[in-house]
């Protein structure tokens, strides 16, 4: 059996692709049965579009995969706490449960800043736990961000 620690390290390997064409390193992977159906990286510097967030690229992934628009009985492993964009798309696909491994305290909307991926008025409440692997999510990302800056100065 898999465990969320090989899903989230997974999830990391796409961020080190999203790392490598200059876009912020966040990574998913959605998983079903023990099988990933769904992989993303940023590609929004790639691409120059502001939705194409990792979660965006993986949910959609996954419903082709399926041939269906709801995610249910999956979970989605993202290497830093989805964006209210990403949680709002979440919500939307009916996904069972989302795990990341960094807080984002400044867009977090699995917590942090917001909670829409647990909200009461919402239609879809989400599982969520946090903080698998989050040394090696939050380094990846400070690493990333104290490159760009050196470079930029």
């Amino acid at each position: 059996m898999f465990s969320d620690e090989y899903f989230m390290k997974c999830a990391l390997k796409e961020a080190g692709k999203a790392a490598l064409s200059d876009d912020v390193p966040v990574g998913a992977v959605i998983v079903r049965k023990n099988h990933i159906i769904g992989r993303g990286c940023n590609q929004v510097e790639m691409l120059k579009d502001p939705t194409a967030h990792a979660e965006m690229i993986a949910i959609t992934q996954a419903t082709n995969h399926l041939g269906a628009k709801w995610l249910k009985d999956c979970t989605l492993y993202v290497t830093i706490e989805p964006c209210s964009m990403c949680a709002g798309a979440l919500v939307l696909s009916r996904i069972d449960r989302v795990i990341f491994g960094a807080h984002d305290p400044k867009a977090g909307a699995g917590g942090s800043v917001l909670n829409i991926l647990h909200h009461k008025h919402l239609n879809h409440r989400i599982k969520v736990s946090h903080g698998i692997l989050e040394q090696e999510c939050t380094s990846l990302l400070q690493d990333f961000f104290r490159k760009q800056r050196a470079r930029n100065n």
